[in-house]
């Protein structure tokens, strides 16, 4: 049990690296604009081109197959306390969703908190079904939404001027307005793309079923105890890893080696996918050695997920946006790269100082005290032995 707890925050700690490069396009050029880039340099184009295959859309579904799995770790743990599982989950998930309309309302739109709290209440429908059915789910969802993808993605946009106006008033905006203007804007109902009002609606219905593969199948690996014993298991990370990242790499090109291919955002959709269960065997053949400092370095930053993926947000705004340094548009690619590396390596060393005062971040200490309803944060069981009570820890967070 504590290997594979330190090897899902490893996993943790890895997935948030990916994501703040990923989102470093977004921190820099808007949600919208880092998509509308046609003058870069030849090193931030070929940086670009690495970010899109590499990073993008592959890091973010890691951070969905861990919650899935931390879904089963927990309730097993409740099981075995004989709590209320569901009730527990339900105030875990609306804290979830407070703190992410916090965050995007007044920090940073790019939020993912709000979305896996919405999630997390729709896979309570799963949480005890069988594991060949979340693998069936999975996979059929995963061809599915992949399929969906058919075409070309510019078709979706009614009016490309209307999308390159509200690219360049963001710009403008995000890289000299204030704080007080830069919150006016992103909370404003302006739209980007032109669409009719039900285009929203069925969006809004689609994005759990185009996210919840990765999510059920965190669930199915958690059931079927995967990463439990890494040594016992290295031959399949060997051969995922290799299969699913070579798969992964060679689908997601083809969007770039055959632009003008209708099947190419189904490629990279479902490569997507693919390589981000590359990345999670690949690095979990970390575990399958002697443990080695890199291991640590990302299991501390892991235990401290949410805390550092919030952090993430407002260090970078205050870099980029016109309210701290205004870097905003003018850094590039490349060097957006290298603010990501330095920061994460900022975050390795504040979270292995802060680890030593503190068992866990301010953030998870909210989320715990919220879903267990206790000021220590941790699920109680009591039973009558020698008249003590025994308090067991959240699987959720090691103790190492």
């Amino acid at each position: 049990m504590k290997q594979r707890v330190s090897t899902i925050d490893g996993l943790r700690g890895f997935s948030l690296l990916g994501i703040l490069m990923a989102n470093m396009l977004i921190f820099q050029y808007g949600m919208f604009g880092k998509d509308q880039l046609t003058d870069l340099m030849y090193a931030d184009h070929l940086a670009y081109i690495w970010l899109k295959i590499f990073v993008e859309s592959s890091f973010m579904p890691i951070f969905m197959f861990l919650f899935g799995y931390s879904m089963i770790m927990m309730k097993g743990k409740l099981d075995r306390n004989g709590s209320k599982v569901k009730r527990h989950f339900v105030r875990r998930f609306l804290l979830l969703i407070l703190f992410g309309l916090l965050h995007s309302f007044f920090i940073w739109e790019g939020d993912i908190l709000f979305s896996y709290g919405l999630m997390g209440l729709i896979l309570l429908v799963f949480l005890n079904r069988k594991k060949k059915t979340l693998l069936i789910w999975s996979i059929g969802l995963l061809i599915v939404t992949s399929l969906m993808a058919y075409g070309d993605p510019n078709e979706m946009i009614e009016d490309e001027t209307q999308l390159n106006a509200y690219v360049e008033k963001a710009n403008h905006i995000y890289s000299t307005g204030s704080y007080s203007k830069i919150y006016t804007f992103r909370n404003s109902d302006e739209d980007p793309f032109g669409w009719p009002d039900y285009m929203y609606v069925v969006v809004l219905l689609v994005a759990p079923f185009i996210t919840a593969p990765m999510f059920l199948l965190g669930m199915y690996a958690a059931n079927k105890e995967w990463f439990a014993t890494p040594k016992q298991e290295k031959k399949r990370y060997v051969w995922f890893a290799s299969v699913f990242i070579a798969l992964g790499l060679l689908l997601k090109s083809i969007r770039y080696l055959i632009p003008d291919s209708s099947w190419g955002e189904v490629a990279y959709t479902l490569g997507s996918s693919l390589l981000a269960l590359g990345y999670i065997f690949g690095f979990a053949l970390l575990y399958t050695t002697e443990k080695l400092r890199v291991q640590s370095w990302f299991e501390k930053v892991g235990r401290l997920s949410m805390t550092n993926y919030l952090m993430q947000s407002i260090v970078c705004t205050a870099l980029f946006y016109g309210y701290g340094l205004g870097w905003f548009g003018k850094l590039g690619v490349l060097v957006g790269i290298g603010v990501a590396l330095v920061l994460y390596v900022l975050q390795i060393i504040t979270s292995h100082y802060y680890l030593k005062l503190f068992k866990m971040g301010p953030f998870e200490r909210v989320m715990r005290v919220g879903t267990y309803l206790s000021f220590k944060g941790k699920p109680k069981r009591k039973k009558k032995d020698n008249d003590k009570v025994v308090i067991e820890e959240d699987p959720l967070v090691s103790n190492g």
